[in-house]
């Protein structure tokens, strides 16, 4: 049987057989627009440190449908041993941080969130239980987004201006579905490594983005799944070394140095050596200025004077 003609349109077509308009509407739906990196950072700082943790806990595993107690203990590890040792190094240090953590996570550990906030840290939007949402409808993910939201707030006492989407998925409706949540910025783009405008088709969002990068991610160097072949493949201390080579170059340029990290992932004994090494370099700057995102977005728009190009609803 051969394909009638209008069964051909209606069929899929290959990347290369799009016409230029489809293309160019994939690539501009979600684009960089203007760089926001300051000329100066507050206080005559040279550079700028953001320090973001994703307490992710149990809700991995719960996203996959994985409910038996082996996973989910990995992921009690984060919250009873790992969150601790890292918000003693903070403290230590005299160091802001910014929590994205999924609702479910909050919802389980709601003195987790609170304590947060207690000890002047930021807690953003991370998922509701960690979902894909690209693999979600518009509306579907548009209503977790809003529930997250309304959480955080509820257990924390402070409405969230941020959002991290797990593991830095980014569907069709993410960017509206944040601009209607009247969200400051998006931290899961990576087309700079300073902050940056967000743009859709071609206009100015006033959305904020504070690029991560996998590069300055724990888990894609110390992961592991025993039935796949993520094995941890690099020592804490060499990736220890790649971050500091991160941050002397953002110092130089007198840029922003962002780096990613989950509690489960780097909270254990030989890898929490060497987050505090990190920590120990960085501080060893007295020209540096330590921020939350909040704090960086808020900082990188009124230096940019940047105004709200939200279409109207």
């Amino acid at each position: 049987m051969t394909m009638s003609d209008a069964d051909a349109e209606r069929a899929p077509r290959a990347p290369w057989q799009w016409r230029e308009e489809e293309w160019r509407r994939h690539v501009e739906r979600v684009r960089a627009g203007r760089g926001l990196k300051p000329a100066r950072w507050p206080h005559g700082a040279r550079a700028a440190v953001a320090f973001s943790f994703d307490p992710d806990h149990e809700t991995i595993p719960l996203r996959d449908g994985e409910v038996m107690p082996g996973k989910l203990s990995q992921g009690e590890y984060g919250a009873r041993v790992a969150v601790p040792r890292i918000l003693r190094l903070l403290e230590r240090h005299a160091l802001p941080a910014t929590f994205f953590m999924p609702a479910v996570c909050a919802l389980l550990r709601p003195q987790e969130a609170r304590g947060y906030v207690e000890n002047g840290h930021e807690v953003a939007i991370h998922g509701w239980i960690h979902e894909r949402n690209m693999e979600l409808g518009r509306q579907d993910e548009r209503e977790l987004a809003f529930r997250c939201a309304e959480t955080l707030e509820r257990i924390t006492g402070q409405r969230p201006v941020g959002i991290r989407t797990p593991s830095w998925d980014f569907s069709e409706h993410t960017l509206d579905i944040t601009l209607e949540l009247g969200l400051e910025y998006d931290s899961s783009l990576m087309a700079d490594d300073d902050p940056y405008e967000i743009l859709s088709y071609g206009q100015p969002t006033g959305l904020v983005e504070i690029p991560p990068e996998w590069i300055r991610d724990d888990a894609v160097y110390l992961n592991m799944d025993r039935y796949s072949a993520v094995r941890p493949y690099t020592m804490p201390r060499h990736v220890l070394e790649l971050w500091r080579d991160e941050f002397d170059a953002a110092y130089a340029e007198g840029g922003l140095f962002e780096i990613t990290l989950h509690p489960h992932v780097i909270g254990h004994r030989s890898r929490i050596v060497a987050l505090e090494k990190l920590m120990e370099h960085v501080c060893g700057r007295d020209d540096i200025w330590y921020a939350t995102h909040a704090q960086v977005a808020r900082y990188v728009r009124h230096e940019a004077a940047l105004g709200d190009g939200r279409p109207a609803a």
